[in-house]
């Protein structure tokens, strides 16, 4: 057997006291691609970086094979020093490396080499360091979370690049899609040491829960007690997992739902707005249009949005999915058409760069917002312990200031901050940025369970397809299409895959002055007479839905009586769609009578 072209063996390392690499091991054979995965705070980049030779270990040793180049990418690439993008890259390659292809890189991540490296954007700065690490064509490339920052043409772009290679890899990231197409091993981090299996990505879950349930057995074994509140917080992963397994499928019933419902996608007028609504509104827009000087951001959409949906939306970074999203919440007015947002619509945004989190508050204050030792969610009070090990903490951290709390652990206290406020409007800019493959599967999750409508920006593919019913793609020009489904059912509709699109790289002329909306309609006198009645039909309908169920529950109803059962079901049946029509009908009077009164 050929030696490794890298070999980590018996690492360890402390941070300040605490232990954080006890026995870590990779090793790294020549083509091999090997996932680096684990919590966030495992010390995964650490190890990575006494890999690239970056860091000293406390102990163990480190073999690189003589003549191996090693290439590294950080999680935050410093780009200082250099006069251009050009400049950066060429200083990556090595003697007798190819020039040209700095700039073949450079153009096919979309720079041209003269921006200068102190005005990028974060997304800029990831596609320059790509190219540096690309550029000489390694014996062994080191990547951390080389997705971050990047739009979904740029991702598929580099999954393509990386499988071409025949450098050696290992990789960290939390994009299970990038990780199941390139993964040939794993090596899990977990409690300071190393486990390997030489097997994909898409085999890790099960792995892990046969380690972990094996370890559980084991300690039975021995005859030790559990320590209860630890092993909840590693073992409840296998349990969330295979619930999701579960919700998935639902997922997919609900996406066949809405396909019936919105019929086939394409075009600048989406499906959607001709399409028979069953549910209450929470979004209308109608011919809207916005642009920044003389760029179209959105151009004649129509969409509605309903109550329950989780709507993807996905696109080139500059295409304006901020800028849409803003626009379907009311928090921007568009240049022409019109929105109509719900009435009483509660909306929460996840804040995922943690800004509203005070480092100096504790976990538990953080939670409570100082006020004793309850949270209140969903109008029910529950104990902050208990609520913080929905979201994998312990007890023991209750007291831990949030500035000490890893980058993944602020990330599930954001998550439990924003979902501890009521709401039935949840708003996400991005944000699985940084989490770690667990707190993902909390958020999928937690999601599932959200009875609220989600709109939802994100470049992460799996994710995607595991929590979105729909998909507002951005197609170019202003243009934004609405699929049904995740993103892989998006690609098969669109039937051609993403491309990079020209987007400017620098900050968007401010917006031209609105062009004046149209006059608002006037409730009619039928209007106002459907207001004031609609209330006492809908409590009539709900009435009659309760009768029609107390009937159907008796267990003995069908055998004794099939004609009264089937009775019984065609007027539940009726009922039901009655009840949709008139809470429909309901919404969008109110919604009129909010326009007409505040103008």
């Amino acid at each position: 057997m050929a030696p490794p072209l890298l070999h980590l063996q018996n690492i360890r390392i402390s941070l300040g006291s605490a232990p954080l690499l006890s026995d870590a091991e990779i090793a790294v054979g020549a083509g091999e691609r090997v996932c680096l995965v684990g919590r966030n705070g495992s010390g995964k980049s650490t190890l990575l970086k006494i890999a690239a030779g970056l860091l000293a270990a406390d102990a163990g040793t480190t073999f690189v094979q003589p003549g191996a180049t090693v290439r590294y990418l950080p999680q935050e690439p410093d780009l200082g020093g250099f006069a251009t993008t050009l400049a950066y890259v060429e200083a990556g390659l090595g003697p007798g490396d190819d020039p040209h292809r700095a700039t073949y890189l450079l153009a096919q991540l979309g720079l041209d080499g003269t921006e200068d490296p102190a005005r990028l954007s974060g997304g800029e700065a990831r596609r320059a360091a790509l190219a540096r690490v690309l550029a000489p064509s390694p014996d062994i490339l080191l990547l951390d979370e080389p997705t971050n920052h990047l739009d979904l043409p740029a991702i598929a772009w580099l999954e393509a690049e990386l499988a071409s290679l025949r450098s050696a890899m290992v990789l960290i990231s939390h994009d299970r899609r990038l990780l199941e197409s390139l993964s040939r091993s794993i090596v899990w981090l977990d409690r300071g040491i190393t486990r390997r299996l030489d097997r994909g990505f898409a085999h890790f879950e099960s792995w892990r829960d046969e380690v972990l349930e094996q370890e559980e057995r084991d300690r039975h074994k021995l005859g030790r007690k559990l320590a209860m509140e630890e092993d909840w917080l590693r073992y409840g992963v296998t349990a969330r997992r295979k619930r999701n397994v579960r919700r998935l499928a639902q997922l997919h019933d609900l996406r066949a739902q809405r396909r019936q419902a919105r019929g086939p996608a394409g075009g600048a007028r989406m499906a959607a707005a001709d399409a028979e609504i069953s549910g209450r509104l929470v979004v209308v827009a109608e011919h809207v249009a916005k642009s920044f000087g003389e760029r179209p951001i959105v151009r004649d959409l129509s969409t509605r949005v309903l109550r329950g949906d989780r709507v993807g939306i996905v696109g080139p970074n500059g295409a304006g999915k901020t800028t849409l999203l803003a626009l379907l919440t009311g928090q921007m007015q568009p240049d022409s058409g019109e929105i109509r947002v719900g009435a009483g619509l509660q909306m929460v945004t996840l804040d995922q760069r943690r800004e509203s989190l005070d480092p100096a508050a504790t976990l538990a204050d953080t939670l409570t917002g100082g006020r004793g030792d309850t949270v209140t969610v969903n109008g029910q009070q529950r104990h902050v312990i208990g609520y913080m090990k929905d979201f994998l903490f312990g007890p023991e951290q209750a007291r831990t200031p949030v500035g000490m709390l890893s980058g993944g652990e602020r990330g599930r206290l954001t998550l439990a901050v924003a979902l501890a406020r009521p709401s039935n409007l949840l708003v996400l800019d991005e944000p699985t940025n940084d989490l770690d493959l667990e707190t993902l599967e909390l958020l999928q999750e937690l999601l599932a369970d959200y009875p609220g409508t989600v709109l939802l920006v994100s470049h992460d593919r799996d994710f995607l397809d595991r929590v979105a019913t729909s998909v507002i793609n951005a197609e170019g020009d202003g243009r934004w299409v609405d699929y049904a489904g995740g993103y892989s059912d998006m690609l098969t509709q669109r039937g051609k895959p993403l491309i990079q699109q020209e987007t400017p790289r620098r900050a968007a002329q401010p917006a031209a002055p609105p062009a004046p909306r149209p006059p608002s309609q006037k409730l009619s006198f039928k209007d106002k007479h459907a207001l004031q009645t609609l209330p006492a039909r809908i409590d009539a309908l709900q009435d009659e839905i309760a009768r029609q169920q107390a009937i159907l529950a008796d267990p003995t109803l069908y055998t004794r009586n099939h004609a009264a059962f089937t009775r019984a079901s065609d007027a539940l049946a009726e009922a039901e769609t009655a009840l949709a029509q008139a809470e429909e009908r309901w919404l969008e009077l109110e919604m009129l009578r909010e326009e007409v009164e505040g103008r």
